[in-house]
């Protein structure tokens, strides 16, 4: 009875894995992968106005102040019920990263502008203002899966016209 039960449990938190590899999205940032379930209200809410990006992107504080301060979101009212607040603030919490930064640095609440994001996107200014891209924060511009979470670099596609240099550089 006892080895049915270890086995049961066993099997068990192997189909549990096996589930939370299905709904996970696999991120790679700063040589380290980043993984979080999805979470359904994070998607509708967020990716209503942009990509839902991978929470693994930002560390704590960052999601803490940007879920704190939505009536002025980047510029814009993206106000949401206190419920909505609450589930997303939690998930955001519970998955969010370094950000890419040391312990010491002060957090970035912005993607495009954290260490790790400049050093390997060496992009002129031009570059992102470049109708196909239009800024930095339209990961989807080159990396083609980025709505699922795959920013791996050997399926980047820039658009032609866009970095007349090595603005990709991965070697740090």
């Amino acid at each position: 009875m006892k080895v049915m039960n270890v086995m049961n449990k066993a099997t068990r938190h192997g189909l549990a894995a096996g589930l939370l590899v299905l709904v996970t999205t696999s991120v790679w940032a700063d040589g380290r992968r980043l993984t979080a379930p999805q979470l359904q209200a994070y998607q509708q809410e967020c990716a209503a106005c942009h990509m839902a990006y991978p929470p693994g992107l930002l560390p704590a504080s960052s999601w803490q102040r940007i879920m704190g301060g939505l009536d002025q979101h980047f510029g814009v009212n993206a106000s949401l019920d206190d419920a909505s607040v609450a589930e997303i603030s939690r998930y955001l919490q519970t998955h969010s990263g370094r950000g890419g930064e040391s312990s010491s640095a002060p957090p970035q609440d912005r993607i495009t502008q954290s260490r790790w994001f400049v050093r390997h996107h060496r992009f002129t200014a031009s570059d992102w203002a470049h109708p196909r891209v239009k800024r930095a924060s339209n990961c989807m511009a080159c990396h083609v899966g980025a709505q699922s979470g795959d920013f791996d670099e050997d399926r980047v596609r820039v658009p032609q016209g866009v970095g007349g240099r090595n603005f990709w550089h991965s070697d740090d």
